[in-house]
This record gives C-alpha cells, structure tokens and sequence, in this order.
C-alpha cells in the first residue's frame, strides 16, 4: 500500500514535521482535539461518581466500563481498522462517540445505566484507536516515525495536562453538564480534521481479501501469538498496567483523603501523569531517532512502576506530584518505544490488529486494576495501595527485560532500532 510521506529525513523533528507534513498534521490536531475533550469529561464523571455514591469502587466501576469492556471487544476492533479505509473508520467513530456523550451530558443517568454508556463511547473508542495508530505508521514511514509517534503523544497529552486544569475550572461554573457537551464538541470538530488526510485503503491481499472479518480477527490474534517479539511487547505492556493502573482512582482518594486537598488537588495530581508525558515527549521527538527502542521500552516501564512506589511515601500534595510527573516521563517512554517497534515488525495489513489486541489487552489490564485496587484502596489506603502496585510493578519489568536479554527479540527487527 502507498504511504504519504512528504517529509525529508532531515526534516524528522516534531516543529517540521508538524510544518511539511499536511496529512500528519491534520491528523494530529484531531487527535489534540479529542484527547483534550477526554480528560476534561474523565475528570467530571470520576468526580460525579465519588460525590453521588462515596465509594472507591464505584469510581473504579467507571473506569473499567471505560477500559475492561471495550478491551473484550478489541480485536474485532481491529479487524476492522484493517478491513476498511482507515480514514473513514476514524471519522465514524468520532462522531459516534460525540453523540453518545451528547447523551450522556442530557441525562445523566445514575450509575447502573451511565456504566453501559460510559462503555459503548469507549467501544467506539477502541475502534478509533488502532486505526490512528496504524494511520501514523502509514502517512510517516522509517526514521521519522520515532519523532511522528512522540510528536502525536507531545500534542495529546499537552491536552491531559490541559484538561484536568481545565475541568477543575470549569466545574464551579458550567458542571458537569457543561463539561460533558465541551467534550462531546471536541469529538464533532475531530472528525471535521480528520477529512485534511488522504484516503487510508486496507492492504488486503489473497486469500485475505476474500476472508470473514471474524477469520481476520482470529488471524490478528494468531500473529501476536506466533511472533516472539510482538508477544514479549504486549505481555510486558499488559502485565506493568495491570499492576500500576490503579493509579487515577488511587490519586483521588491520595489527594481527597490522604491529603485533605479537595478537588483541586484531585485536579493537580491527575495533570502531574500529563506533564510527565508532555515532558516526555517532547524530549523524545528530538532525540528518540537515536535511541535504541528496546532499552527505552525497559526504561519506561521502570520508571512507571517506581514513580507508583514513591508516590505511596509521599508525604504531601507537592511530592506526590514530583514523583507522578517523572512517572508521566516513563509512560511515555513506553508508549514511543512501542509504537515504533511494532511498525518493523508488523506488516502494515495486520498492524491494526495488533494495536487493537496491545491496546484492548491494556484496557483489560487496566480494568482489572481498577477492580482489585478498588478493593485494595476500601480495605486499607491510597499509600498502601500505590507501595504495593510499584513493587509488583516493578518485578513484572524485572522479569520482563530478563526475558528480552535470554532471548532478544531486537536481533529480529529490520532496520534501525
């Protein structure tokens, strides 16, 4: 299949590609767009939900609608990214998403019927994500995907910083309502961006073109589990979110309970994740064409799982946040190493499925998190429950850069690394 890379190698940072590259550029401010909506409507609801019913775990019920349901359904979504033009499924789906929280904003249900919403907008979801993903690595091709990949996490996540500051703000004087229809807005004005790139065809051939799309979902599947290297990412990716995701419920009981510091602390301490990330990534669009991809990847996940741990000891507001935004610099190490080995090692008319699969195995991951966390943080506390996620955390990325060094998977990847 073509790609439409315009962008000369000496133009691989993020300020020119953002300046050469149009499709890229279109498809980056959509995605800034509907991140941005996302964290602002996360936040309303999380605090909706803890002020209707005074629980953790009805807080992590919601998360886990947002994440484990969808992550069901996640390699059906990802046949689908493959099977249709990318572009179309991508436009869809925003607006699919913004009506559903249109009526989300207009009812505000109480929690037995906002669950299954709250899960059908994140099904929608989980369709758009491999698709984007896979997006990327066809409009941007070879050394400049490293930069496109931190390019696309800087602009997203500058809008997760923005958002729960956001949302904090505008809380007092819209509500949640107000809140809720910002973020259904920001899903319509995506979709208009998203018509400034090119048509994205599936590259089906053979036997494939003729195939089912549940036979295209069982293949995805297969690949993932046939190919060492791309099973290694994925289990280690899953298994350093299942111990660490409890981390958004927990920064709210922290800042709430531990810390006696009301919303806004909630606000500050969720934004901390963000600022990490944006810091991150905007090391990482500079510099990550010289890194290897596979140490970066190990990097990430330790720091992930430490900055959990310190967290857990902190003992005010401004530590908490410290150790939260170098952990943000850990999550997006993850997220470009991961996003950049992949392309080498998936041809392009399967990397759909494996992001569907990575990223709904994650969702899945994440639920459970919440759920066992949940119980963790109703049974003892924030610090408890953040000293416990880090440590397991960080065995899990023990075991796993040991498993990269009996077997490393880096001697499989064309190309640079």
């Amino acid at each position: 299949m073509p790609t439409h890379n315009t962008t000369p190698r000496s133009h691989g940072r993020a300020g020119a590609l953002l300046r050469h590259h149009a499709p890229f550029r279109s498809l980056f401010a959509a995605r800034i767009v509907s991140f941005t909506g996302d964290s602002l409507s996360l936040v309303a609801l999380m605090l909706h939900v803890a002020d209707t019913t005074g629980q953790a775990i009805a807080v992590s019920l919601l998360l886990v609608a947002g994440d484990l349901v969808p992550g069901a359904v996640s390699p059906l979504a990802g046949a689908i990214s493959d099977r249709f033009d990318r572009k179309r499924v991508m436009i869809t789906c925003e607006l699919a998403q913004g009506a559903l929280m249109v009526g989300i904003a207009l009812s505000l249900p109480p929690l037995p019927l906002l669950l299954p919403l709250v899960a059908l907008r994140a099904v929608t979801g989980h369709v758009f994500m491999p698709a984007s993903r896979a997006a990327v690595a066809t409009l941007v091709t070879g050394d400049d995907l490293p930069a496109a990949n931190s390019t696309i996490g800087l602009g997203t996540n500058g809008g997760e910083v923005l958002g729960p500051l956001l949302a904090a703000a505008m809380i007092p004087f819209l509500g949640v309502q107000g809140v809720l229809l910002a973020d259904a807005a920001t899903f319509f004005l995506s979709a208009l961006l998203l018509i400034g790139i090119p048509r994205l065809p599936p590259a089906r051939h053979g036997d494939e073109a003729r195939s089912s799309l549940l036979a295209e979902t069982k293949a995805g599947l297969g690949f993932i589990w046939r190919t060492r290297p791309v099973r290694i990412i994925v289990l280690g990716f899953c298994a350093v979110v299942a111990f660490n995701g409890i981390d958004d419920v927990a920064l709210v009981v922290l800042a709430q309970d531990t810390f006696d510091a009301g919303d806004s602390g909630v606000g500050v301490l969720l934004a901390a994740v963000a600022i990490g990330l944006f810091a991150g990534y905007a090391v990482l669009a500079r510099y990550s064409p010289r890194m290897s991809m596979v140490a970066l990847l190990i990097i990430g996940f330790a720091v992930s799982s430490i900055g959990n741990l310190l967290t857990g000891v902190a003992w005010a507001v401004a530590a908490a946040f410290v150790v939260q935004t170098l952990r943000g610099v850990g999550i997006a190490a993850m997220d470009v190493a991961t996003n950049t080995l992949l392309p080498q090692l998936v041809p392009s008319g399967m990397l759909g499925r494996v992001f569907g699969n990575l990223y709904g195995s994650i969702g899945v991951a994440a639920g459970l998190s919440y759920v066992a966390g949940g119980f963790l943080l109703d049974a003892t506390s924030a610090p408890v429950t953040f000293v416990v996620a880090g440590v397991s955390g960080t065995i899990a990325t023990a075991v796993v850069a040991l498993t990269l060094r009996a077997s490393p998977p880096w001697r499989n990847l064309p190309g640079p690394r």
